[in-house]
């Protein structure tokens, strides 16, 4: 087992914001942490690089218990390297930036060149290996940050966001580039993001957290905030000009709510009633995750609906059709009042 989380707790400014009863994570697996701003995605990888402790429980690495000094966690953070959303280069040639950590870890000055034009070379950044780090663009920098850390020889590599700030061609390559680097080179990944499309690119294996906590991923999915309004006697929460969700008749003010994409129903625009729990739209997404479709219909927002197999099939939608959402109350929860 690559790391096993026991109890784990983290309290800052006297708030839990990480409480984990139990995670365990395997060698052989691309991991993908989800969740909103705040869910305690960047605390546990924090906690994974060994560049933050917990406040509470045990942490496993390799199947050994792992001791928060500073003597301890020198060689643990030699091994497990992490990649920041934003990560800083120096102002100096890319060359000396990927060559930066070798000089740190005493690596042979003769051995150094080879290894940068390596690594630059898995990231399709050789050409720029003369070049000053501060003309790069920001998907131009985070491959240089990922070559930079390959040149460490890590055992395993985090990633913080890795693709939430650059263009789409950079976006691209950096998935490859994850993907080479679990499959080719054999190293565990383990990165967050906000995108789902992204996510089931790359792994099966989605963590969704919520609030600190690890939560079934219903709760992650189709998170709005907005006002409850009374409309044809019923409650909604507005989320936008035009769309409005139904909510329990109890709700009321500034709420934040949760539907889930299992339970919404979706109908070709002509089978549909026209009443005002339907939401009419236009399928702008269709993703296979194992044996589900996710299809993302925009109805003013983008809502996610996971289909099985065999309704897709019935359904036989595809990008561009017009279709209609049926939300009931019953599929909303309030998870913020």
């Amino acid at each position: 087992m690559l790391y096993s989380l026991k109890s784990i707790k983290k309290v800052y400014k006297e708030r839990t914001v990480l409480d984990l009863p139990e995670l365990h994570l395997e060698r052989s697996r691309i991991y993908v942490l989800m969740g909103p701003n705040g869910s305690g995605k960047t605390r546990l990888l924090n906690i994974l690089s060994f560049l933050d402790s917990p406040s509470e429980g045990t942490v496993f690495y390799q199947n050994q218990p792992v001791f928060f000094s500073e003597k301890h966690l020198q060689p643990l953070r030699r091994e497990v390297v992490l990649v920041n959303q934003h990560p800083i280069l120096f102002s100096t040639s890319v060359y000396k930036n990927v060559e930066f950590g070798m000089k740190v870890r005493k690596i042979p000055g003769w051995e150094r060149p080879k290894i940068v034009e390596e690594c630059l070379d898995l990231v399709g950044m050789r050409d720029f290996i003369r070049a000053q780090a501060r003309h790069l663009s920001g998907g131009e920098t985070q491959r240089v940050a990922i070559a930079r850390a390959l040149a460490c020889s890590p055992k395993v590599m985090l990633f913080d966001e890795p693709t939430s700030n650059v263009d789409v061609s950079s976006r691209i390559a950096i998935e490859n580039i994850i993907c080479d680097l679990h499959e080719i080179r054999g190293i565990p990944i383990i990165l967050s993001t906000h995108d789902l499309l992204q996510a089931s690119k790359l792994t099966y294996e989605k963590i969704f957290l919520f609030q600190g906590r690890i939560a079934p991923s219903a709760v992650y999915e189709n998170i709005f905030t907005g006002f409850v309004v009374l409309r044809h006697h019923r409650k909604y929460c507005q989320i936008a000009e035009n769309v409005f969700i139904p909510v329990k008749r109890s709700a009321q003010g500034r709420i934040k709510i949760s539907v889930n994409p299992e339970s919404l129903k979706i109908f070709r625009s002509e089978t549909a009633e026209n009443k005002p729990e339907i939401l009419k739209g236009r399928v702008s997404q269709l993703t296979e995750e194992q044996n589900q479709v996710r299809v993302i219909a925009d109805v003013g927002i983008p809502l996610s609906v996971m289909l099985k197999q065999k309704e897709y099939a019935h359904l036989g939608i595809r990008i561009g059709d017009h279709v209609m959402l049926k939300c009931s109350y019953k599929d909303v929860e309030i998870i913020l009042p």
